[in-house]
């Protein structure tokens, strides 16, 4: 698949979730599905604002930011939920330990959108491939809907994702720039605003292209160094790198999987759930986090989905302290149905050097003397494997 991409130059996927707090609250309660949905603020007042809307009201023209007496008189039968950020949050984490999946390089940009850079990813698939698997992935096991754009860069990806919505998947060239991204209006162009499309308009300058061609002086003048940025990205320039150690408030990581087939299998269950805490707590090293809220998802042959979280006295790593927690939550929440995926995130992530273990008296010796033997187990199983240090059963004693 090597000659699917380029031998200088990256390939940059950028994936937007579509009506994102909408299709959550439809993933999450399945009688929603193809009716007209939104998530407001308040939506017993008549101030109460729309966050956003499923595609179902938006033919109705509800929008977001519209009030919610304004949308309402638009689409009279119109469903209003209360915005539930927990649910948002955790569907959020569950989307991005996906992307993971696919490339190291993975950079969130807001709760529901992120940048991937998949260059090293060929043997994988082909760039399109890719984007299928990932739209594929995100339906099958979170029920949620994406449109993904392909690029060589992060701005192309960006304007790329925006071309078909819902679910869609869009290529876009640097060769293609003249006929599909100069025509648009300037207020179309990723990173400009309604004031900085005023200030442009003003002067003449009504579209992408005409950007694309004014004199770098002019635009310093109007617009700052920022100007200059503009015009680079109008001609298809973006040299900014997908990083995944940017500043963002996604402080979790986490896995989850779809089983093989639905099981009621208890045993079974906690195996698998040993081994996300397992790839948790790899995830967590290599990134030099601590978590101190273990989180899980539970999603059933149904499709409806539970996620419950417990919040720890102290930052932990380890993965027998991980499943530890997952465990209690799983065996209380649990209510004996099939179960179709299961998920496990550190929430609430510290960086390792700055943790400070909030230790008693009575615990600080016990762990202190542990630590040593976590250490010891953590290297034999990056060496040998995951099994190869496994606990062991203590024997029952003969009474005979």
């Amino acid at each position: 698949m090597k000659q699917y991409y380029p031998k200088n130059g990256r390939v940059i996927l950028h994936v937007d979730m579509n009506s994102f707090f909408a299709s959550v609250e439809m993933s999450h309660d399945s009688s929603l599905k193809g009716k007209p949905i939104a998530v407001a603020g308040n939506p017993e007042e008549r101030k109460g604002i729309v966050v956003t809307c499923s595609y179902e009201a938006r033919k109705f023209g509800v929008k977001t930011t519209m009030s919610v007496w304004e949308a309402k008189k638009l689409c009279p039968q119109l469903i209003i939920l209360r915005p539930n950020f927990s649910r948002y949050r955790l569907a959020s984490e569950a989307m991005f330990n996906i992307l993971c999946q696919y490339s190291d390089l993975v950079e969130p940009v807001s709760i529901d959108e992120g940048y991937i850079d998949i260059t090293e990813s060929y043997e994988i698939g082909s760039p399109m491939d890719i984007a299928k698997m990932i739209q594929k992935q995100l339906m099958s096991e979170l029920d949620l809907p994406c449109s993904i754009g392909i690029a060589p860069n992060k701005f192309l990806a960006k304007m790329a994702s925006d071309m078909k919505k819902p679910m869609g998947i869009t290529i876009l060239r640097k060769r293609d720039i003249p006929m599909k991204i100069w025509p648009l209006p300037l207020i179309e162009m990723h990173g400009i605003g309604k004031k900085t499309a005023e200030k442009l308009l003003n002067v003449g300058i009504n579209t992408i292209k005409d950007l694309a061609h004014t004199d770098d002086m002019q635009l310093e003048k109007l617009l700052g160094i920022r100007g200059k940025q503009l015009k680079e990205k109008a001609n298809g320039i973006d040299l900014r790198l997908v990083d995944p150690n940017s500043a963002n408030d996604f402080k979790s990581v986490g896995c989850s999987t779809t089983l093989p087939k639905d099981s009621t299998n208890q045993q079974e269950l906690l195996k698998v759930l040993e081994t996300l805490s397992s790839e948790t707590a790899e995830r967590l090293k290599k990134k030099d986090y601590l978590t101190k809220n273990v989180s899980i998802t539970i999603r059933y042959k149904n499709r409806s989905t539970i996620t419950r979280s417990r919040k720890l006295n102290n930052p932990i790593i380890h993965q027998k302290d991980i499943y530890s927690a997952a465990k209690v939550l799983f065996l209380k929440h649990w209510n004996g149905n099939p179960v179709r995926l299961l998920g496990v995130t550190g929430q609430d992530l510290v960086e390792q050097q700055s943790a400070v273990e909030q230790l008693n008296l009575f615990s600080y010796e016990k762990i202190a003397v542990k630590e040593p033997l976590y250490q010891a187990i953590d290297k034999l199983r990056e060496k040998y494997g995951e099994n190869a240090v496994l606990k062991g059963i203590k024997k029952r004693k003969n009474k005979n």
